[in-house]
């Protein structure tokens, strides 16, 4: 990591884009894997009305995953960053010592109104969680999208596919 010196002398560390994590993570893995050797995954709590399919939404993640990570001194912060046509979703993961890593997801955008960013948000925050936490998510909406486009198939019958899966 380089270092600039301010006007009093002192060394503070530079942040780059490619700065994803503190020097040390050690405390952190351990921590880390201690929470997620508690968590079960996210249940299917929600149901996408387009594949009519179940899904661990924003809130079953959070609930499946930060009491396991407060028990060990870990917490998450989630922020948003736009940039002319891009806007992206950041995780971090801290540890009480200090150590942390972090993940920045790129969102597409669809509209620019309300809606359709704080769909993004949330969308890229239920990731980002899951992804940092490595708690598993039972959520198959893309998967009908993925069978009907990979095999040729109609969408009821991806439906109904991906629904038998999750059985």
């Amino acid at each position: 990591m380089e270092e600039t010196t301010n006007s009093t002398e002192t060394s503070v560390p530079e942040t780059t884009e490619l700065h994803w994590k503190s020097d040390k993570i050690d405390k952190l893995a351990s921590a880390l894997s201690k929470a997620q050797s508690e968590m079960k995954g996210a249940e299917k709590k929600s149901i996408n009305p387009f594949f009519n399919s179940g899904y661990a939404d924003l809130h079953t993640v959070i609930e499946s995953s930060f009491p396991h990570l407060t028990n060990h001194g870990l917490s998450v912060i989630q922020g948003n960053e736009s940039r002319p046509g891009e806007f992206f979703v950041t995780t971090m993961l801290l540890h009480e010592s200090g150590q942390w890593i972090k993940s920045k997801l790129k969102m597409p955008i669809e509209k620019v109104t309300a809606q359709s960013i704080g769909s993004a948000i949330t969308y890229g925050r239920r990731y980002g969680l899951s992804a940092i936490t490595g708690i598993a998510q039972y959520d198959d909406d893309g998967n009908a999208v993925s069978l009907s486009q990979s095999k040729g198939i109609t969408k009821n019958h991806a439906k109904t596919i991906t629904t038998n899966q999750g059985a």
